[in-house]
């Protein structure tokens, strides 16, 4: 259990952590993503630094638990709205979507699990 919790959660925080760069150094493809959700592109560092929280916050759920935790909760909430300006738009295009949800998602179900809260 240990072994996935850590291979999880060091893999979310690479992937968050590499999509937040992207959006704070304004590279062309979060670009592109923002403006097919048609959203202010003066949006891109606030999302890179959600993002960037998110990444942070799970590598120190591994000292402190709850901040784990809530970083994990915080990041699945940012992918669901991810989802729905995805949907909002029309954009059928949620493979990438996908795999950050899915990894997030087994992030937290892995961290509640291993700190015994089911």
């Amino acid at each position: 259990m240990f072994g996935a919790y850590v291979t999880v959660t060091i893999l979310a925080s690479v992937f968050t952590g590499i999509a937040a760069v992207t959006y704070l150094i304004g590279h062309d493809y979060p670009k592109a993503q923002v403006d097919m959700k048609r959203l202010p592109r003066s949006w891109m560092p606030r999302l890179g630094a959600l993002l960037a929280a998110g990444s942070v916050g799970l590598l120190a759920g591994f000292a402190v638990p709850l901040l784990g935790t809530l970083a994990a909760t915080g990041l699945v909430l940012y992918f669901i709205g991810a989802l729905i300006a995805h949907l909002r738009v029309g954009s059928r295009k949620l493979v990438g979507w996908a795999v950050f949800f899915a990894t997030v998602v087994a992030t937290l179900a892995l961290n509640l699990a291993y700190h015994g809260i089911w």
